[in-house]
């Protein structure tokens, strides 16, 4: 029997060390495929994309066979280069075919095909998708063999075979990644997104008045001067009690007063009737919590209680949202008297300000486990 030429045995060898490439890189290019933008092709359907998401789907199956195919080619090439080797110098070329196979192999079929994959995944791995998902197929007995033996040595050793979910991502990893996020999202944007996340973590306490700051109407003033702080009072909604706050009435929506200010026709009957029960939220209520109540009962302005009843604080849906956006005002001075900077570069902050408030206007990283105000 004639044996095959030169020329043809070194053009077997090379495609053999592409096949070998090609399911090194392979590998490599599905691992590395950005999750979230696989899903999104894949809802758009995109074909590669749909083949890649359901080979990732099972990452031990096609783990499997990649290896299997990857062994199996690299076997191939190295009976042919030890063939080639004998064949060309005898027994000299056989130790001469090991060391530069083993060279070539590391070379051309593992470090360069996984550098290229790792940098343009998408582009290997969704033509790598058409080729492994009949693969898989045709091999799916001896897949479920391998594996099967895998999960047997993985029980053995008492390690968990299940694998989370690739596409699963926990809030503290969103938190970092939006941290580390370097893409072309605007700072304001991220820092959004960021005070979103931490809705679920914030408490009412920590953005709530307290029960000795509220300032709202006493039924039993004077009706002079009750109808005075209506006509000055810097905010929209007030509480309204008799006698002291553990008596609250509701909340007044001054703009449902102003009329009557202006005409001078406001009375005690008229200032009762405009009274709105209040919302009560208990204490320890997340921040994202508060959001959906303040929506579904459509209030802006709710008073925390605690596990008795008792009044600890107000809190507003706008202080609410400040801690997503920030500050709504712009003029530094509507907090100046609360934080005052010194010129040699300390500040002289009131003692009821939170920390957390002071983190935010200052950029200081202050621990907010502890207590909640600076007194």
């Amino acid at each position: 029997m004639q044996e095959p030429s030169l020329t043809t045995l070194f053009l077997l060898l090379l495609v053999l060390f592409a096949l070998s490439a090609f399911f090194s890189g392979s590998e490599t290019a599905l691992i590395a495929l950005n999750r979230y933008r696989l899903r999104h092709l894949a809802q758009q359907g995109h074909p590669g994309a749909v083949r890649a998401q359901r080979l990732l789907a099972h990452p031990d199956r096609l783990i499997t066979l990649i290896l299997l195919g990857n062994n199996f080619v690299n076997i191939l090439i190295t009976q042919l280069a030890t063939y080639l080797g004998y064949r060309l110098f005898g027994n000299t070329g056989v130790a001469f075919a090991t060391g530069l196979l083993t060279l070539a192999l590391l070379l051309f079929a593992e470090v360069t095909p996984k550098t290229f994959a790792a940098v343009h995944s998408e582009r290997l791995a969704y033509p790598a998708a058409y080729v492994f998902t009949p693969l898989l197929k045709l091999a799916a007995p001896l897949v479920w063999l391998v594996n099967g033996a895998a999960q047997l040595l993985l029980k053995a050793l008492r390690v968990p075979a299940e694998h989370p979910g690739a596409m699963d991502l926990s809030r503290d990893e969103l938190r970092t990644l939006m941290r580390e996020s370097t893409g072309p999202l605007p700072e304001s944007h991220r820092e959004m997104l960021l005070g979103l996340l931490d809705l679920d973590r914030r408490t009412v306490e920590d953005i709530m008045v307290p029960r000795n700051e509220i300032v709202g109407i006493d039924l039993e003033d004077d009706w002079d001067d009750i109808v005075e702080e209506l006509r000055n009072s810097m905010y929209t909604r007030l509480p309204v009690w008799r006698g002291s706050l553990d008596n609250i009435l509701g909340f007044v929506h001054l703009r449902k007063l102003i009329p009557l200010l202006v005409e001078d026709e406001l009375t005690p009957e008229a200032l009762e009737q405009a009274i709105r029960p209040p919302l009560f939220i208990p204490e320890g209520t997340s921040l994202l919590q508060t959001l959906a109540n303040f929506r579904r009962e459509r209030r802006r302005v709710a008073l925390v209680v605690d596990e008795y009843g008792d009044i600890l604080g107000l809190v507003t849906l706008e202080d609410l949202l400040e801690e997503i956006v920030g500050e709504f005002t712009t003029d530094p001075g509507t907090y100046s008297r609360d934080i005052v900077p010194q010129d040699d570069g300390s500040y002289i902050v009131d003692g009821s300000v939170h920390v957390r408030e002071l983190n935010r206007r200052l950029g200081w990283e202050l621990p907010e486990a502890g207590p909640r105000t600076i007194n």
